[in-house]
């Protein structure tokens, strides 16, 4: 028996979009509680609460900066549209080399939009973050 061309072609499409959410499944049901670990860290930062900020780092991270007051003072000078965000939207999780990284567009209060990158790790304690990168800014006049 042959099936039809049209529902062949619709079984096939069908199988496709089946096979390829189900590979897609592992990274997004990490979405929520990554996006939650970041909107936590966030939170904490605009209260000026470092170490609950800083029990969202890895290990690593915490390795890196010793104490949270460290970690606050790096995040003052070198971040302060993540000190002080404006708005905060969740963008694309993905998977590259097998690390899981979160992208985060940040408005700031003067109206700058910033791309980061948050590398996240998982340990014992839940989602950590194990690193955030700036992108450059791409736009008229850069």
């Amino acid at each position: 028996m042959r099936l039809p061309a049209a529902l062949l072609t619709t079984a096939l499409l069908t199988t496709a979009l089946l096979t390829s959410a189900l590979f897609a499944l592992p990274v997004a049901a990490q979405e929520d509680p990554i996006q939650t670990t970041i909107r936590n860290q966030l939170t904490a930062l605009g209260q000026d609460d470092f170490i609950t900020a800083f029990s969202f780092a890895s290990p690593t991270i915490k390795g890196l900066f010793g104490t949270a007051d460290n970690f606050g003072s790096m995040v003052r000078q070198g971040y302060p549209m993540v000190h002080r965000p404006g708005s905060v939207k969740m963008l694309e999780l993905r998977e590259v080399a097998g690390n899981l990284w979160q992208r985060v567009m940040i408005t700031d209060l003067e109206g700058r939009t910033h791309l980061l990158d948050y590398q996240m790790v998982e340990t014992a304690d839940g989602w950590q973050i194990n690193g955030v990168q700036l992108l450059p800014s791409v736009g008229v006049g850069t």
